[in-house]
């Protein structure tokens, strides 16, 4: 089977290329390097294009005997998708109405989702299940929220075969520290802190000491990105075996604090370092934790690296050693 994987040079979209290589199946690799990186994709065939302009995209569909598509090509950062939401309607729906289409023209209908955690908003409670209502507070969760409900009409109207994985937050990196975790501008806990750790910045700030929670900081609920990546595979075979369409959350269940990250890393590192104790920001929901329930009775799903201190090292091995 050749499997387009939309978005493979950035940090999950790589991951999840190198477990599907795992498996023996063959990729292109399709991304327009605006985020991604070039050196990431290791696996594949690579053919850099974009999503808004279809002769690209006919292209890839033309010349490869695509039959399934896993869909990591969106714009992921909050507080922009506020500033500029224009930006993010047009990239994370246009341009995937445009995948939706060619993928429709060329008798593709197997779509695997990259979905997020913030189509729930503020939660009611946790851990989060997939039946809870979804109300986003921001553009960004808006966008993958639109998403999932395109696909539901398309698999009513066209018969699209679709599977979305709502994600916490994804964290570490590779095991085999082939690849990893690097963005521009960096927002994500982790990397920011193993900066300071590493003498990259003068220190680490903590946005919220006033939450109601253990040590007062808010809590995420960090995902290895090989668990992600596992999970993206047993959808692939959920859809290859003729199952329903459906939605997933991928959490462990399990909050870890902000502070908690900071002094895992300082266990890990062995190393010590400045932090900033700061105001809350705006739109910081308390507690974002995910029920995985679900995901682990119907697509059998068994998260491997849980503990805070592996997430850590895994991330902190690549981050020594990095390439890009």
């Amino acid at each position: 089977m050749m499997i387009l994987v939309c978005g493979g040079a950035g940090y999950i979209g790589s991951h999840i290329n190198k477990e599907i290589h795992k498996e023996g199946y063959e990729t292109v690799v399709f991304d327009n390097l605006v985020y991604g990186h070039r050196e990431a994709v290791k696996w594949g065939t690579f053919v850099q294009g974009d999503l808004a302009n279809l002769e690209d995209l006919e292209k890839v569909f033309s010349t490869y005997d695509i039959e399934a598509v896993f869909h990591f090509a969106a714009y992921a950062y909050v507080g922009e998708s506020v500033k500029e939401p224009e930006k993010y309607y047009y990239n994370n729906v246009a341009n995937t109405l445009n995948l939706l289409h060619v993928m429709r023209k060329h008798g593709c209908n197997k779509i695997i989702f990259s979905s997020t955690c913030a189509t729930y908003g503020e939660p009611e409670r946790v851990p989060i299940t997939e039946d809870m209502p979804q109300h986003p507070i921001n553009p960004y969760g808006a966008t993958k929220l639109m998403m999932e409900r395109i696909f539901k009409d398309y698999h009513t109207a066209y018969g699209l075969e679709y599977v979305v994985l709502r994600y916490f937050n994804a964290a570490g990196c590779d095991p085999d520290g082939e690849i990893g975790e690097s963005h521009d501008p960096e927002t994500h806990i982790i990397p920011l802190v193993l900066d300071a750790a590493g003498g990259q910045r003068p220190d680490i700030k903590v946005f919220g000491t006033d939450y109601n929670t253990m040590d007062g900081s808010c809590i995420r609920d960090y995902i290895h990105v090989s668990d992600l990546a596992s999970a993206h595979l047993l959808a692939l075979h959920h859809l290859e075996a003729g199952k329903e369409s459906d939605f997933f959350n991928l959490g462990n269940a399990m909050g870890t604090s902000v502070l908690e990250v900071v002094e895992s890393v300082k266990r890990v590192t062995g190393k010590d370092f400045k932090v900033v104790m700061a105001p809350r920001r705006p739109g910081d929901p308390e507690r974002l934790v995910g029920s995985p329930e679900k995901a682990m009775k119907i697509l059998g799903w068994q998260p491997k690296y849980a503990d805070i201190d592996t997430i850590v090292e895994h991330a902190w091995n690549w981050h020594e050693n990095r390439e890009y």
